[in-house]
């Protein structure tokens, strides 16, 4: 039989009383206390040989304790359970010294596996405390199951320097995980450099990456630093690397081995202290197969795989996703709209082939292009139906819903190709059928305003001019 003394703290009678039972036949002794005056009370004076304890108490946030725990009784295992199913309140639990983050509704084999462990653990010695505080706000959503595991192995990762292998499908929010490994991490007073490899031609991208010499190649008439010495002290983001030719894969493996690298054309060797996060939508095992992609970069890049899942395995999250997406479309100056319960269950109920970067354009469009405040589920059927339908923008006289034309065509190529991406002259001709009344409708949605339209068309405002210019669109009602 297990032996031990649990302190539990919740506020919710049912928890403490499923858990004294579930605990209690496992062979531990429980207390069980509603507050955390209590809890602080035992704890001071040496009771107990591990607490669970929940984040909201009547009288103190149980992570505001933990410190206070960690710095009376370091050793001593902390276990933290919260419905606030958040990264944040994993990088908070995990940095204030908790042993374990356990998101509610939770399961109590688990649980009771976590609490086996941690005391081992905590007689070796083994349990210390960590460092650090988190921001405050963190833009990644979700409260599904799968993001629960993403949640508390990005929390572990956040003080370390270890490689991160980023996997999913395109649209998933690669970038946005890199992103708060860095912003949350060790390293978040350095610089955060993203590099799309397949942006990038292949002749160029050592360039890129490593920085060239005046002279090394025709027109490098200066030294050009490259992404790793932007880098430097920070984190570099190698997006889509399974895109990555062969020679770079050889001088980037060097660099993750030997910790330094010579510009092209150059023979100095210049150290580099950098994190690696890498991401691919690419099979890279597949690609080792095929002689496409090293096995030993493979590995290099491989030491924490995290796969990012498709936002149709994660459904429970399309309608806290949808509300954060309209949140934002205000905060960039749109009108504040809302979505019907059958809205809602509607998008929920949507196998997303874009995922999340699909319902984000999808929202802002709503926001963009819809005249009334709360969105229903007639609007988001007309959205997601095969054939375009005029948009209720605040002037419906210039045609057809633009988001519903580029669904309505990729949809199509799509269900074709068995979701395969389509080409790029597919993207050209789509853009060339919608291109002007894309651009007419973003004007007559922001007022006119052309920084507003560029944003919202995710170009820059110099060129939205050149392409106002080119298809001779006329600027009246205020246009600017």
């Amino acid at each position: 039989m297990s032996t031990g003394t649990i302190l539990i703290a919740d506020d919710d009678r049912a928890i403490r009383l499923v858990l004294n039972h579930a605990l209690g036949r496992a062979g531990y002794e429980v207390r069980a206390t509603s507050n955390a005056a209590t809890l602080w009370r035992w704890i001071a004076d040496g009771d107990g040989d591990l607490v669970i304890t929940d984040v909201v108490m009547p009288d103190e946030n149980g992570l505001d304790l933990l410190p206070r725990i960690k710095q009376l009784r370091p050793h001593l295992p902390i276990i933290v359970m919260s419905a606030q199913s958040t990264l944040l309140t994993a990088i908070r639990a995990n940095e204030r010294g908790a042993y374990e983050y356990l998101p509610k509704p939770f399961d109590l084999g688990e649980l009771a596996d976590v609490v086996r462990r941690a005391l081992e653990e905590s007689a070796k010695g083994a349990v210390s405390p960590a460092e650090g505080e988190a921001g405050e706000v963190l833009p990644i959503i979700g409260r599904s199951p799968a993001m629960q595991d993403i949640y508390r192995t990005l929390a572990r990762l956040m003080q370390t320097d270890l490689t991160v292998m980023l996997t999913g499908e395109s649209g998933t929010g690669k970038e946005l995980v890199a992103r708060a490994l860095h912003d949350y991490g060790k390293r978040r007073q350095g610089p955060f450099v993203a590099v799309n490899m397949a942006a990038i031609p292949r002749e160029l991208i050592e360039s890129e990456l490593f920085g060239h010499e005046r002279g090394a190649f025709t027109g490098a008439t200066a030294r050009g630093t490259g992404r790793f010495e932007q880098a430097e002290g920070g984190t570099l983001f190698l997006d889509e690397i399974g895109d990555m030719p062969a020679e770079a894969q050889t001088r980037l493996l060097r660099v993750l081995q030997q910790g330094e690298f010579t510009t092209v054309g150059g023979t100095r060797v210049i150290k580099t202290n950098v994190r690696i996060v890498a991401a691919t939508n690419r099979d890279l095992r597949q690609q080792i197969n095929q002689g496409l992609f090293r096995e030993d970069l493979f590995y290099r890049l491989n030491v924490v795989p995290i796969r990012l899942p498709p936002l149709r395995e994660r459904h429970d999250d399309v309608a806290d996703l949808a509300r954060g997406f309209l949140d934002r479309a205000v905060e960039e100056g749109l009108p504040r709209k809302r979505l019907s319960p059958r809205a809602l269950e509607r998008l929920a109920s949507h196998p997303w082939p874009g995922n999340v970067r699909e319902l984000e354009n999808l929202i802002r469009r709503l926001a963009a292009l819809y005249a009334e405040e709360e969105i229903d589920l007639e609007v988001i059927e007309r959205e997601l139906a095969d054939t375009p339908v005029p948009a209720a923008a605040s002037d419906t006289s210039t045609g057809e819903s633009i988001g519903a034309a580029v669904d309505w065509h990729l949809r199509r190529y799509f269900d074709a190709h068995g979701g395969e991406l389509p080409p790029q002259g597919l993207y050209q001709r789509v853009l060339r059928e919608v291109e002007r009344p894309l651009i007419e409708h973003c004007l007559i949605a922001t007022g006119g305003n052309q920084l507003k339209a560029a944003d919202l068309l995710g170009i820059n405002r110099n060129t939205l001019r050149k392409k106002i210019r080119e298809l001779d669109i006329s600027v009246v009602r205020g246009f600017k």
